[in-house]
């Protein structure tokens, strides 16, 4: 296989209704990692929003067990899980409102069937278009009477890797970057969350500046295709 371009998003794939149970389901696939991501609905919300008129969004994340080469042992609660789950939580309710969901609960499940690295970034990207789904059934079903998404989100990884910035890191070029970010941005270009990580250096403001470019390009692309999924047939 060709190497890619150092802006040059891994192969990208988003299959809408993967399963037929929940209410938004969506197989997302970027290079070798795949993510199952489902989107459940139960009609009541946590105590500290009841009667207040308003729904919830969270999530929960998980690597199988074959997900990597090694067996991943099945963790409950670990620190890293509730991370990644609180980040893609926050991600997905950045653009919903809230206040047009009633009092009910999505829950969002991210299941990471193979990990090569940017398994939160194809999380967020794949659970878009599940809660997508999953708000067109409710409002064709009458539990919501106007459409609540505010704009579309999506995540991307970029790194300093041999002091070049790249795009979408795999787990290769994960380990050995020397700067690691995380990048989740809305359709109208706003950020929800920047996360990065000197692992094995600093980086100056000059390099921030051109590694923010660099992910807002790929997040655009990816913006593209959650569109594209969306226009076209389940499977």
């Amino acid at each position: 296989m060709a190497a890619r371009r150092a802006n040059e998003l891994r192969p990208v794939r988003i299959t809408r209704g993967y399963t037929g149970s929940a209410y938004g389901s969506v197989l997302i696939e970027a290079g070798r990692t795949k993510v199952l991501c489902t989107v459940s609905l139960t009609k009541e919300v946590p105590p500290f929003l009841r009667g207040k008129g308003e729904g919830w969004v969270t999530a929960e994340y998980g690597m199988l067990p074959g997900s990597t080469r090694e067996r991943n042992q099945r963790k409950a609660g670990d620190g890293r899980s509730q991370e990644i789950q609180r980040l893609i939580g926050r991600s997905l309710r950045a653009v919903v409102d809230r206040k047009l969901l009633g009092e009910n609960t999505l829950w969002i499940d991210c299941d990471v069937l193979e990990a090569d690295g940017g398994t939160r970034t194809a999380s967020i990207t794949g659970a878009y278009v599940a809660l997508h789904d999953a708000l067109t059934r409710m409002k064709a079903e009458g539990l919501i009477a106007k459409w609540p998404l505010t704009s579309q989100v999506a995540a991307v990884s970029v790194g300093i890797v041999d002091g070049k910035s790249l795009l979408d890191l795999d787990y290769a070029l994960d380990v050995r970057a020397e700067v690691d970010m995380n990048i989740v941005r809305t359709s109208r270009g706003q950020f929800v969350e920047v996360q990065g990580t000197g692992e094995h250096g600093t980086f100056s403001e000059r390099q921030l500046a051109a590694l923010l470019k660099l992910a807002e390009r790929g997040i655009d692309q990816l913006f593209r295709m959650q569109r594209r999924a969306l226009a076209g047939g389940r499977r």
